[in-house]
């Protein structure tokens, strides 16, 4: 087989770009990506790789650089034009974008995605406090509309046509995104405060037992619709669940001052059990 060269080359270099990203951000990621059959695997690290640049522009580093709040909200609004254009036209010079881009037109990923997520991300830099309104806005562009993203992947990658996912499953990866946000916005809670300036759920009497069963609502609806996945999807989201629900029971342990983890071994062995079990039966393979 030849080398590949020209766009071919590029295609590939922005994939590996991308998988760099999440390399050097997200332990716990990697290893439940690393679960994920090969079809899928290059695309779904291509959704984070991107969804983590347009995290990190507001979480801190655009900041530190020395941008101004105009200026930092500039490059955000940019990035989000540039990834509509790379959607629609194929290529650009970002390679993360580029990625990203790639795998939205072979997925089905369209901006009916992507514009609720950056708005969520411009909200960081815009609102303090949320309320009740503001937040379910927050996460389903944050979290909710990432997993759907993801869901595209699942069911397009490598495959002809860009069908659109039952509404039950739809509603599961849902819920589950919304889960694992959740479960950040806990375990983060005094970094958020402290360090950036925001409150994502208040501190009245009772919020964080509130949003705990929320979490194990959220946790067990979602936990259903994974047998619905292909298959070669579902161990990879069957342990990333597991990995967040462990999270979520440290959470209940903990009063709330540290930053909950959950250690190395103890991943290892959600990723074990997962994979010695039997795979759950679907609908698709």
């Amino acid at each position: 087989m030849n080398d590949p060269v020209g766009l071919d080359l590029y295609h590939r270099t922005a994939m590996r770009a991308a998988a760099e990203v999440i390399a050097g951000y997200s332990t716990s990621f990697g290893l439940a990506c690393r679960l994920l059959g090969p079809r899928v695997r290059a695309h779904v690290r291509a959704v984070y790789a991107l969804v983590r640049v347009a995290d990190e522009i507001v979480d801190g580093p655009a900041a530190a650089a020395g941008l101004e709040p105009a200026a930092t909200r500039h490059v955000l609004d940019d990035l989000e034009a540039h990834t509509l254009l790379a959607i629609k036209e194929g290529f650009s010079a970002n390679l993360v974008v580029h990625a990203f881009a790639l795998t939205a037109r072979e997925c089905g990923i369209g901006p009916d995605l992507v514009r609720p997520f950056f708005a969520s991300m411009r909200s960081d830099l815009e609102v303090v406090e949320h309320d009740e309104r503001s937040l379910r806005q927050y996460v389903y562009g944050s979290a909710e509309a990432v997993g759907l993203m993801c869901l595209q992947v699942f069911l397009n990658a490598g495959r002809p046509g860009t069908d659109r996912a039952d509404p039950l499953v739809s509603e599961g990866a849902r819920r589950l995104g919304s889960a694992f946000q959740e479960i950040n916005f806990l375990r983060d809670a005094g970094h958020d405060r402290d360090r950036l300036g925001r409150d994502y759920l208040g501190d009245a009497p009772g919020t964080r037992a509130a949003v705990l069963d929320r979490i194990d609502r959220d946790l067990h609806a979602a936990r259903a619709c994974i047998p619905l996945l292909p298959k070669d999807c579902r161990r990879a989201v069957a342990t990333a669940h597991g990995l967040f629900a462990a999270l979520a029971h440290r959470l209940r342990e903990d009063d709330g001052t540290g930053r909950a983890r959950v250690s190395n071994w103890r991943k290892a062995v959600i990723a074990a059990k997962v994979s010695l079990a039997p795979s759950p039966r679907g609908v698709r393979a």
